[in-house]
């Protein structure tokens, strides 16, 4: 395998196929504020030495004091470095007294000053402007290019390209590797997304890969569907308690182990307690879970679990709350396999399901997502329980509108019912995939217990 250029974040490298190709010259292309300043910075500072330094060099696009000055912002920007391992340097008089001729002496005046491992061209576009005609840019490109390309030099172009100028911009020709990020407003919400369009002789991960811009860099998180694999894995013979005991009996002593279970009603029917049934059940009996809410907050559900005679205080119980204002769907998938990962738990109970599907793109995004990590759970036989808000009160016909609940092992439905002068809640088991199971309508109750369920009714 060749040598790879690494960011210094495995996520990102895991995009480009373990960190670029080293020795290439890569273009990174985008509006302004899309973070191509910053994640070629981020490659630069994390592969520079003394040896090899790292050489920004700025145009006519933006300043060089407002480079380092935003520069500085970021914790991978190493302040001790400059000057020693990294050099900065402002090419725009050169630029503007002398043209492109002037830049390629310049260039190649620097190259043999300091030898570097890395150089980065902020921005490559505005040279183009400054160019005589095609035809001379294109000759300017050939020297540029063969100058850089006979180095062991990593190069970075950067650039306000769009995507309509990938068939008419010479550079792109040249260009060993093109990364494209860009944003697009869904709702109230920024989306950015990474692409690789171009990485010359050798594999990377295909399709938009959503990232985040933090201090400490570009936050990437890849399409968990273009990482599936479909390897066999051990079934463990034993089932597992939902955490209810006349619930047990109706699945046949309880659910398979890394089944996925969605348990869908309407508000106030339960399917929170049903979810916290089901983690704590697994805590007494040495599985770790894993409450994943965007519902209620730390406080809130402290309080509700606290009812029922549970304690978050738990070392079998991790919490995982976040907002769902702002949320980014890839990083919530992410930031929950990160836990699994750590807390080695074998139960996740994830509430909801509409709060996820709310923070997607699109459907199609929601649901590659929802399948990947249930398959990947299935795999590592974690068992998975999710809810699902229905608008239905009573007469329920449909438990899903996004056809995601064929994903799923098991769906329970959780509904209310009129009772002579009472409105009182019942569970049906509607579906147990590889198992029997009663479909008999039981009704329940909230009790100081938690779900208390009665003999079988006819409605």
């Amino acid at each position: 395998m060749s040598e790879r250029l690494s960011s210094g974040n495995r996520h990102l490298d895991t995009v480009f196929g373990g960190g670029l190709p080293a020795n290439a010259l890569n273009m990174i292309i985008g509006l302004p504020g899309s973070g191509k300043t910053i994640l070629a910075e981020q490659f630069m500072f994390h592969n520079a030495s003394a040896p090899r330094p790292g050489m920004y060099l700025s145009t006519v696009s933006e300043p060089l004091d407002k480079i380092l000055r935003y520069g500085q912002q970021l914790e991978f920007f190493d302040a001790q470095a400059i000057g020693t391992s990294v050099f900065f340097d402002d090419l725009g008089d050169t630029l503007n007294e002398g043209g492109l001729d002037a830049i390629l002496a310049r260039i190649r005046a620097l190259i043999t000053e300091r030898q570097p491992g890395v150089i980065v061209i902020d921005s490559f576009k505005a040279l183009s402007a400054y160019s005589a005609g095609p035809q001379a840019f294109r000759y300017f490109l050939h020297e540029l290019a063969g100058t850089l390309t006979a180095l062991p030099t990593t190069t970075f172009w950067l650039g306000e390209y769009g995507r309509d100028e990938l068939a008419t911009a010479p550079e792109f020709a040249v260009a060993d590797g093109i990364i494209s990020l860009t944003t697009r407003r869904q709702a109230e919400r920024a989306i950015s997304h990474l692409e690789v369009l171009k990485l010359r002789g050798t594999g990377f991960m295909s399709g938009e890969h959503a990232y985040r811009i933090a201090r400490d860099g570009l936050h990437v998180f890849p399409r968990l569907a273009e990482s599936l694999t479909a390897e066999a894995y051990e079934l463990q013979p034993d089932r597992m308690s939902s955490g209810i005991p006349a619930i047990d009996e109706m699945l046949a002593d309880g659910y398979w182990p890394g089944a996925s279970t969605m348990v869908a009603g309407p508000s106030g029917s339960g399917k929170t307690l049903m979810g916290l049934h089901f983690i704590f059940n697994g805590g007494a009996a040495d599985q770790g879970g894993i409450i994943a809410t965007l519902q209620e907050n730390p406080t809130q559900l402290d309080r509700i679990v606290k009812g029922f005679g549970w304690s978050l205080d738990t070392a079998s119980v991790e919490l995982m709350y976040r907002s769902p204002v702002d949320l980014y769907l890839d990083e919530w998938f992410y930031d929950l396999l990160d836990v699994i990962d750590r807390t080695q738990a074998r139960r996740v109970f994830i509430d909801s399901l509409g709060d996820l599907r709310r923070a997607a793109v699109d459907e199609l995004r929601f649901r590659e997502y929802l399948y990947s990590l249930l398959q990947r759970c299935t795999n590592q036989q974690i068992s998975v329980m999710m809810s699902q808000e229905v608008p239905a009160l009573f007469g329920i016909s449909q438990v899903s509108d996004d056809q995601i609940s064929h994903l799923s092992d098991n769906v329970v439905l959780l509904q209310f019912v009129h009772r002579d002068t009472e409105l009182r809640r019942a569970v049906t088991l509607l579906k147990t995939r590889a198992s029997r199971h009663d479909p008999a309508v039981r009704e329940f109750k909230i009790t100081p217990e938690g779900i208390v369920l009665d003999e079988p009714a006819v409605l």
